[in-house]
Parts: C-alpha cells; sequence; structure tokens
C-alpha cells in the first residue's frame, strides 16, 4: 500500500457487458458506492489492485452514479483465472498521483499549432490534463469531438486551466455510465 492512500476490499460479481466486440472479450465489476465514496475524486481514478492472488493497475471509470466501474480484460481474466458470474474479492489503492493521460493525436496536433494554450496546457496539473483528455474522449459524435478539440484549444490559449461545463463524473449530465450487464 501507498504510504497515505487508503486501501479498500470489496466482494463483487463479474459481469458481461450486454454489448461487446466480437473477438474483444472483458468483464467489468460496479464499485459499491460506499467503496467509490473513499477514493479521491469521482471522475477517472487509477488505482493498483488485487483480485484474488493477481495484482493490477487500471484506471476506474465513472458510472454516473457517483461510483466507479472497473475494466477486466482478456489477460487478467486468464491469470486469475476469472469468468462473469464469480463472486471475486477485490483490493484497490489509488495512485498517490495520477498517470499522465495519452493524448489524443488530433488534440495534441490542435495544441502544436497553437502556442499559447500548448504553454498552458504544460502548466496544468496531471488531473486538469486527465479531465481535458476525458472530456474530448468522450464525445459521442466526431463532430462533437472536433468542437471539443477546437474550444479546448480557445480555452486554454485564454488561459483557463481546468474545463469549464463538465462533470467528470457523470451524475449531473448523465454523460457516463457503466456498461450494461448481460443475462
Amino acid at each position: 500500500m501507498i504510504p497515505g492512500s487508503t486501501q479498500v476490499g470489496f466482494e463483487a460479481t463479474l459481469l458481461r457487458p450486454a454489448k461487446q466486440d466480437a473477438e474483444v472479450s472483458w468483464l467489468f465489476v460496479i464499485l459499491p458506492r460506499e467503496i467509490s465514496e473513499k477514493l479521491p475524486r469521482r471522475g477517472k481514478t487509477t488505482v493498483t489492485g488485487r483480485i484474488h492472488t493477481c495484482p493490477f493497475q487500471a484506471t476506474l471509470d465513472p458510472d454516473g452514479q457517483l461510483s466507479h466501474w472497473l475494466k477486466i480484460d482478456k489477460k487478467l481474466q486468464i491469470k486469475a483465472g476469472l469468468k462473469a458470474g464469480d463472486r471475486v474479492f477485490l483490493e484497490i489503492t489509488p495512485l498517490q498521483e495520477e498517470p499522465e493521460p495519452e493524448v489524443p493525436e488530433d488534440f495534441l496536433k490542435a495544441l502544436q499549432l497553437n502556442s499559447k494554450a500548448l504553454n498552458v496546457w504544460n502548466e496544468t496539473t496531471t488531473v486538469a490534463r486527465l479531465d481535458w483528455v476525458h472530456w474530448i474522449t468522450s464525445a459521442k459524435q466526431e463532430k462533437t469531438r472536433l468542437k471539443r478539440i477546437q474550444d479546448a484549444s480557445e480555452m486554454l490559449a485564454a488561459g483557463k486551466k481546468r474545463v469549464c461545463c463538465f462533470d467528470p463524473s457523470g451524475f449531473y449530465s448523465k454523460v457516463f455510465r457503466a456498461p450494461e450487464a448481460a443475462q
């Protein structure tokens, strides 16, 4: 456990998403709300953890209900011997510092074309950059994404270090949801 972090444990049932790519097989867990309340933020949060005895690091996504959900990829499923419907025990610890987000190529290009925006971007916190990237990548349509990239570039160039009008938890805007579980 990282000093100063809160390690929490809970039991959950592994769920299979109702809609899933044919070539990708993943499972997910919805965190109990009381566990999410112990995390440092309602938006995307990176944790280290264990499922059974297998360690992992993952970014929890907001579920729009003031909690989070965890995607469990095929590699971790195989390593831990997991299948849909299993009841598992998880331990998670939030990272002391969020890792730098992966900046999408189109957004990075827009930042590089606007030196004022790039300078402000470089002066923001990692959590603020995570929210900017999350806001852009959460767009459902390409035209919305392009508009958000343009708006982000303009807001950053104007000196705004935080994306405005964005609820990273999805609670007020209902933008984010956990996947629907298969029956």
